[in-house]
């Protein structure tokens, strides 16, 4: 999507004959329907008038494209302003430009990190200009066809036209990144560097073709982290890192140098479903492995542990891939600070007790943290899905406080998942009553999702999308008994008034049910899910999430017996009604939130009940 395309001639025109950013304004609000914040008008306003004095230069051609507010699929990631066109011999090029009004900056000792007061807030921790136009043309080239398949020169830099050379900005500690993405400064001398920046890559215009090229383009395939792993931990630069994902990813490594026994540290990272918790997490363990540091991952889910086994099988052998990823459920027994770090992952899910049959240990958070010298957890409250599940960022908090560890507080919010669509997800809360959001819709360009009238159809249409990359599964709610467990020959999920019948994929494929070669037949459920990614993800909503009456309402009754998610639940609405009620009716909403929020691509959902 680019919310404004011209030539350099129709953009000029628009900043002298109208106010450039309420084209932009307009624009915005009619592809994504809403209106952005007033920093962010005012940022263009300054910024765009800015670029337009930049290309009032008679050697920059008049027929170049020019796109404002440039997204990245896959991403909900905007680049400011690009630039298309062509070099002396035909080959396309894009410079991306990275706007900022900033005035002055701090050195921060983290790598590509600088410390700055970002849309008018105090002083704080992210990217450097640079290393953020140089991430963004690393995502473009990543994620978009027409990019790879033109072979389009992409030539990143950062413009801040505020900001005056004071030995900070462009400091050797940020000169890796300064060489990928170079940065213009406020200044004559510095308009003329920029411009002959943009004359050096672009050389004869191309109408906006290369941009209606790229916008139009098909999104490359996904890459999924499972799949990478091996190459990560051979030391590959698999995925990079932006803006949040960054600063988290460099504080996790600072904190986990600072730890020592007397100094315990413990990071929080709150993040949303595609935020890319797992991503920083498997990024976290490899780094800290290769600095020398006694580093695990831990997930209290086995879906994510057995899938990144199985990926990394033939490479490590099985005692090290032990070494490298585990439960939760075995800290009990470590002596305090065995572990330089603990990655935990999906930290919402840890339970109190350990064992089967959860009567081990004291409670697995206290155990984390005692069996480390720096403990990361990344935790989503909203996907806490078990009445069994303790790890709510409060309770986290608690206990890292009790444990006398220094606590650091970050969070992931840009969406790397169901297209990149932030509405989306807001979308998904209001929708199934998590909380209200002024999302009663989202962007249906951005990301495939729709109702589907029957069970059998939306089956179908998840066969079809696997055929493509065997990364489309059907995932339910846990509303119906394994039978299949004792029976083979038995059907699990049947909704007859449809002619549907399908088998859990619990006993067969079991954790890893989502990259089984055979396993689209199946359906998968929470347990075998949560912490993983497809590309298109089809939900059968189940009896437990009913509107009556055009009301949406809980039925955790209807549930399968079998189902340990909400084990003990008539007990415990004896003991404690208003309370229990209000665990279960945010722990089937929740459930449903997880299971729409696994595609990258798309979701298909029928409703059962």
């Amino acid at each position: 999507m680019i919310v404004y395309q011209a030539t350099k001639e129709r953009f000029l025109h628009d900043n002298d004959h109208a106010q450039i950013e309420d084209e932009v304004q307009r624009a915005f609000v009619a592809k994504v329907g809403r209106y952005v914040s007033q920093g962010e008008f005012e940022s263009w306003r300054h910024s765009l008038a800015a670029m337009a004095r930049v290309l009032r230069d008679r050697d920059i051609p008049d027929d170049i494209g020019v796109g404002i507010e440039f997204g990245i699929g896959q991403t909900a990631k905007r680049i400011d302003f690009v630039i298309s066109g062509a070099a002396n011999d035909d080959t396309p090029h894009l410079v991306i430009v990275e706007l900022k009004q900033w005035s002055n900056s701090r050195i921060s000792e983290k790598d590509g990190i600088i410390v700055a007061n970002r849309g008018g807030k105090a002083e704080i921790e992210g990217p450097h200009p640079s290393y953020q136009a140089w991430s963004y043309a690393a995502l473009l080239n990543g994620f978009n066809e027409a990019v790879y398949e033109s072979g389009t020169e992409l030539k990143p830099c950062a413009y801040l036209h505020n900001y005056r050379d004071d030995g900070v900005i462009r400091h050797p500690h940020y000169a890796a990144y300064l060489e990928k993405a170079p940065v213009f400064l406020d200044g004559a001398g510095e308009l003329d560097k920029l411009r002959a920046f943009i004359k050096q890559h672009v050389r004869k215009g191309d109408r906006g073709k290369l941009l209606y090229e790229i916008a139009e383009g098909r999104i490359r395939p996904s890459k999924m982290l499972a799949d990478s792993l091996a190459k990560m931990l051979k030391g590959n630069r698999e995925f990079v890192l932006v803006d949040d994902q960054k600063v988290v990813y460099e504080t996790c490594l600072a904190k986990a140098e600072q730890a020592s026994e007397a100094r315990k540290q413990v990071v929080i990272v709150r993040g949303g479903p595609g935020t890319g918790k797992s991503v920083v997490a498997v990024n976290l363990l490899v780094e800290l492995t290769k600095r020398g540091q006694l580093t695990k991952y831990v997930s209290k889910n086995a879906a994510p542990r057995a899938v990144y086994a199985q990926k990394l099988a033939g490479t490590l052998r099985r005692v090290e891939i032990g070494n490298l990823f585990g439960g939760s459920g075995t800290f009990h027994e470590a002596s305090p600070d065995t572990f330089h770090t603990l990655v935990v992952d999906e930290a919402h899910r840890l339970n109190e007790k350990s064992g089967l049959y959860g009567n081990l240990g004291q409670n697995q958070i206290m155990e984390l943290i005692r069996s480390a010298r720096c403990t990361v957890f990344f935790a989503d409250d909203d996907q806490i899905v078990t009445l069994s599940d303790i790890g709510r960022i409060a309770e986290l908090e608690r206990w890292a406080q009790e444990m006398g560890a220094e606590v650091t507080r970050l969070e992931l919010a840009s969406q790397f998942r169901c297209g990149g669509s932030d509405g989306y997800i807001a979308w998904l809360d209001n929708f199934l009553g998590i909380r209200e959001s002024a999302n009663t819709d989202f962007d249906r360009d951005a990301f495939d999702f729709c109702i589907v009238d029957s069970p059998v159809e939306l089956h179908d249409l998840i066969r079809e999308k696997n055929k493509l990359n065997n990364k489309a599964r059907v995932v339910a709610g846990y509303c119906w008994d394994w039978k299949s467990r004792k029976n083979p020959d038995a059907w699990d999920i049947e909704i007859p008034e449809f002619g549907y019948r399908a088998r859990w994929n619990l006993d067969k494929d079991g954790s890893l049910w989502i990259v089984a070669p055979d396993s689209v037949e199946e359906v998968g459920c929470i347990h075998t899910c949560q912490g993983l990614e497809l590309d298109y993800v089809g939900v059968i909503i189940g009896p437990d999430l009913q509107w009556v009456d055009g009301v949406q309402s809980v039925f955790p009754e209807a549930r399968s017996s079998m189902d340990r998610t909400v084990r003990g639940f008539k007990k415990a609405l004896k003991n404690d009604p208003d309370a229990t009620r209000s665990r279960l009716d945010l722990i089937v909403r929740n459930t449903y939130k997880t299971l729409m929020s696994r595609g990258m691509k798309g979701c298909y959902i029928h409703v059962a009940s």
